[in-house]
């Protein structure tokens, strides 16, 4: 495909103090570009993304650490999270088919504190060896579920598993899991918890940029509502 083709121009007239300026706009058709290309456009876009870090155990017993960047909140009532956890050719990650089998998982909020060591989890590592106990991370027993989490977290969420639901891809190679965990048990650290309410300064957590980028938590503004 032409690069001219995947990409056009539209200028746009935009009155700025009295002064014409032409501000020109790139618009893209996603179905023109590769797989990689729509994730440069979307990693670069969609930012800062929270990162959660999500333990699982396999039926072997290995503790299973990764980190996901497509994360967020589903809904409060019941609480629920999600984490989209993209497929190897069309292969299941660990952390989507631990979930799968056991019914459960452990998010973390990644914060400052341990941000090298939840980078040094995103290792390509076989399902029978624990990123967890490669980085040193500390292992800590749940409450409600059987998938431990690590201690090293002022924030960790036990959740069961809701629903797994494959996307993308074709129909016999999805390229992701979408996975939605329903929360059973909070366990915040108690300097971050001020007044019932968490203190985004103290947890001091790191969102994920596009590439090799993460940011702390910058300036902090309020708007009302109308």
């Amino acid at each position: 495909m032409n690069e001219s083709k995947k990409i056009e121009s539209t200028n746009r007239k935009i009155e700025m103090k009295g002064m014409k300026t032409i501000e020109t706009m790139k618009t893209i058709n996603p179905m023109d570009l590769t797989a990689q290309e729509n994730y440069f456009f979307l990693t670069g876009s969609v930012i800062p993304r929270p990162v959660a870090f999500t333990t699982t155990l396999s039926d072997k017993g290995v503790l299973n650490g990764a980190p996901f960047s497509y994360f967020n909140i589903v809904t409060s009532n019941p609480p629920m999270l999600s984490i989209s956890v993209q497929r190897d050719r069309g292969e299941m990650k660990d952390t989507a088919r631990n979930a799968m089998e056991t019914g459960d998982f452990v998010i973390h909020i990644t914060d400052e504190s341990y941000i090298e060591k939840i980078n040094e989890t995103s290792i390509a590592f076989p399902p029978t060896r624990s990123e967890v106990e490669y980085t040193g991370l500390t292992p800590v027993d749940s409450t409600e579920i059987k998938t431990p989490g690590v201690k090293e977290a002022s924030i960790r969420m036990e959740c069961v598993l809701e629903k797994i639901i494959p996307l993308g891809g074709t129909e016999k190679a999805p390229a992701c899991d979408l996975v939605i965990g329903r929360v059973v048990k909070y366990h915040v650290r108690d300097t971050v918890l001020q007044q019932g309410r968490i203190d985004p300064r103290i947890l001091r957590p790191v969102s994920r940029l596009a590439g090799t980028s993460y940011e702390k938590l910058g300036e902090i503004f309020k708007l009302e509502r109308p």
